[in-house]
């Protein structure tokens, strides 16, 4: 017999709980923060182009 299992954390691969979804607790929410503010997650898009400091 097949149970059904809910959501995963995305981190660590536990079972997520309510309060903290789609995470398992509140340090793989963390964790998950620190990674995108250390900028190892990105969305792509396309690039921006680079302003120049001078005025013209």
């Amino acid at each position: 017999m097949a149970t059904k299992t809910g959501p995963k954390c995305p981190i660590c691969g536990k079972p997520a709980v309510p309060e903290h979804r789609p995470f398992c607790s509140a340090r793989c929410r963390q964790v998950d923060l620190g990674r995108w503010l250390s900028g190892d997650y990105v969305i792509p898009g396309a690039p921006v182009p680079e302003e120049d400091d001078k005025e013209n």
